[in-house]
């Protein structure tokens, strides 16, 4: 069965029992004068509920926009060769080390090696030229 299918069914199941949990509650108080006398039922019916009606509607939501929305889709992974090539000693991933003039991307604040894996691949990349641009954290233009 998908992930997405469980999370889905799952959120509808917690957020259904969140809302019965929520009616007992409200049933419970609106049938108690003193609120001394309405506290347990706010406390074991009515918080766990919202709580519930809340943690089912994230699961859904997950399910619906999927993990690949969530990760950010567009953006590659880059996943270290499974051999250790391409690592440092310390076992880090190498940083894209182009030498090329630095790229960005229309309307973008920062500049880019062109193998950086924010860019890499985008046909909107363009040169840098002479725009004052912050380095990219993760390639690190320039050093």
């Amino acid at each position: 069965m998908p992930t997405s299918r469980v999370l889905w069914w799952g959120g509808i199941a917690a957020a259904a029992t969140g809302a019965v949990l929520c009616v007992v509650g409200w049933y419970g108080v609106s049938g108690e004068r003193f609120a001394e006398r309405q506290v347990p039922y706010l406390a074991s019916c009515t918080v766990p509920g919202a709580a519930l009606i809340v943690a089912g509607s994230v699961l859904a939501a997950g399910a619906v926009l999927g993990a690949g929305a969530v990760l950010g889709a567009g953006v590659p992974l880059r996943r270290p060769p499974a051999d250790g090539a391409g690592q440092e000693p310390g076992g880090a991933p190498d940083r894209p080390s182009s030498d090329a003039p630095p790229v960005r991307v229309p309307g973008g604040t920062l500049a880019h090696r062109p193998d950086c894996p924010l860019v890499a691949g985008r046909a909107e990349a363009v040169p840098a030229a002479d725009a004052e641009l912050d380095p990219c954290p993760v390639c690190e233009p320039g050093s």
